[in-house]
């Protein structure tokens, strides 16, 4: 049976050494690093998420600054807001919490985040950092899977890993960064043929699809490390990507759904905070 790999316990680690580097920062330039969220409409499960994050930056001695706009704020309104944070020396971190009311251009408002303020990593140079392996921003499921990973006393190097998705949030990034720890990797998708050849082969896999329990024990090579990054809401409940009971008895460490790589996203981001903050004053 696979060992599970607990985010939640692995977050709390990296938020207790968040707080004491913070209260560091605090004690020597007279103010908590901070971050900037930016809340449009009504959403629930949004507002869960940024009730989540405002919680956690407490926790890791991170000042929080919520925005919250109505659902029916313009374009120009929200441009606006995201000029003024860019603009503010208050603020050290901005997170513009996805998804956007329909109306409003989304590409264009991430892509106004000053990039030295874009704790969530998207932007084309922290995406480019990650291509050329040079240090920065890491967008924060990515670097959280790599910490999981490496969690497990397992080296990187030398194994094969795959990735199943490619998306630029997760799938891209994160076959980067293992490629960055010298594994190498094969990133599939929903035109690779033969999908189970691949994952067979996999000494670490990770799957970020959002498709409920796609990937079955019978599609993992024994002893495979395996990161779970789905989340799919049916009958009220959570399922991964992965189908956990038959994959964990062939896995020799697993994620679970929910308390794998949740909690980590939110524990990078407060490190990606502090970070963004320990630039700046450097600069």
């Amino acid at each position: 049976m696979a060992k599970i790999i607990d985010g939640k316990a692995l977050s709390e680690e990296i938020i207790a050494k968040t707080k004491v580097s913070a209260e560091e920062f605090e004690k020597k330039h007279s103010r908590k690093p901070s971050l900037a969220v930016v809340l449009v409409g009504d959403d629930e499960a949004s507002k869960v998420y940024v009730g989540s994050k405002i919680k956690r930056a407490e926790t890791a001695n991170i000042e929080s600054i919520a925005c919250f706009l109505p659902a029916n704020t313009t374009q120009e309104v929200l441009e606006a807001k995201i000029k003024e944070l860019n603009e503010s020396d208050r603020i050290d971190g901005i997170l513009v919490q996805l998804p956007l009311p329909k109306h409003l251009d989304e590409k264009k408002i991430v892509g106004m985040v000053r990039v030295d303020k874009d704790v969530d990593a998207f932007s084309n140079q922290h995406m480019g950092d990650i291509l050329l392996g040079h240090d920065g921003l890491v967008s924060c499921t990515p670097a959280g899977i790599i910490e999981l990973i490496k969690s497990t006393g397992e080296t990187i190097a030398g194994k094969n890993a795959v990735v199943v998705g490619r998306s630029n949030i997760v799938g891209k990034p994160v076959a980067m960064l293992l490629l960055n720890e010298s594994a190498t990797v094969t990133i599939c998708h929903s035109k690779t043929k033969d999908l189970a050849f691949h994952t067979k082969n996999a000494d670490i896999l990770v799957v970020s699809i959002g498709r409920k329990e796609f990937i079955h024990g019978k599609d993992i090579k024994k002893g495979a490390i395996v990161i779970d990054v789905g989340i799919n809401r049916h009958d009220g409940k959570l399922y991964g990507d992965v189908e956990f009971q038959s994959a964990e008895k062939v896995a020799s460490h697993i994620t679970p759904v929910p308390g794998g790589v949740g909690p980590m996203t939110i524990a990078m981001l407060m490190a990606n905070t502090l970070k963004a903050a320990e630039i700046r004053v450097i600069k």
